[in-house]
């Protein structure tokens, strides 16, 4: 009997040390992430969405934490209003004090990673769930799959290179429902004669519309203080 409560009292022990370990992995990866105020970016980006042919687009991408974007394409100007598209990971992980369920390791594609599930106290919060793929070596999240009250299901995959030190992705690669998320006109719709982009018929039969946008970021200036000013009005 004082084998099996002795027991009890180690297992406990291990598990709240894991909770707490995943608990302060999820605090110091939100921490590193929102260390970016801001910073401008030259990108590249393709829209992929089963009823429209979009072409690839060049330009320059701000940001200023916590939600303000704006797209500035070659050739033309285009904004990223609030409510639509998340392209940042600071966006898509809960904000206040969380729950933290650390799942342990996993391997994917060959490496090692750590996935916690967090879920927000704020009962009014949009995000419900988050599930983060952590590379605790470098202290990124390579994946993130948040389930949100307004915005549908959204999965995140990034890579990194060159700004690992800031949390900053090489690439992103983001998967969602379309009918969850508007693509913003200046994106996809005002393009000129030469390059506009192509509707097809949605038939009711073809069930959820799915959508992918790939980012490659080729240049940061991090930190550089956006004025507001620079994003103008929604």
């Amino acid at each position: 009997m004082r084998k099996i409560l002795l027991l009890c009292i180690v297992l406990a022990g291990t598990l709240k040390v894991k909770a707490d370990d995943g608990t302060k992995l999820f605090y110091a990866l939100r921490t590193k992430i929102l260390t970016v105020k801001d910073y401008t970016a030259d990108v590249k980006m393709k829209i992929d969405v089963s009823f429209m042919r979009v072409p690839q687009l060049r330009g320059t991408l701000y940001f200023k934490a916590p939600d303000k974007m704006r797209l500035e394409r070659n050739g033309g100007l285009s904004m990223l209003p609030k409510k639509n598209i998340n392209l940042t990971i600071s966006n898509l992980i809960p904000s206040g004090n969380v729950t933290v369920i650390d799942m342990g390791p996993v391997t994917v594609k060959g490496k090692k990673l750590r996935l916690l599930k967090a879920i927000p106290e704020d009962d009014m919060a949009n995000i419900i769930l988050t599930k983060i793929w952590v590379d605790e070596a470098n202290l990124v999240a390579t994946r993130a799959e948040t389930t949100t009250r307004n915005d549908g299901t959204v999965i995140m995959d990034l890579d990194f290179g060159h700004y690992t030190n800031y949390g900053l992705p090489d690439k992103v690669t983001i998967y969602m429902n379309v009918k969850d998320y508007k693509l913003p006109k200046g994106v996809t719709m005002d393009y000129n004669d030469e390059t506009e982009a192509t509707k097809a018929p949605k038939s009711a039969s073809q069930g959820p519309q799915k959508g992918t946008i790939e980012i490659n970021y080729l240049k940061y200036a991090i930190n550089t203080g956006l004025s507001d000013d620079k994003f103008g009005k929604r």
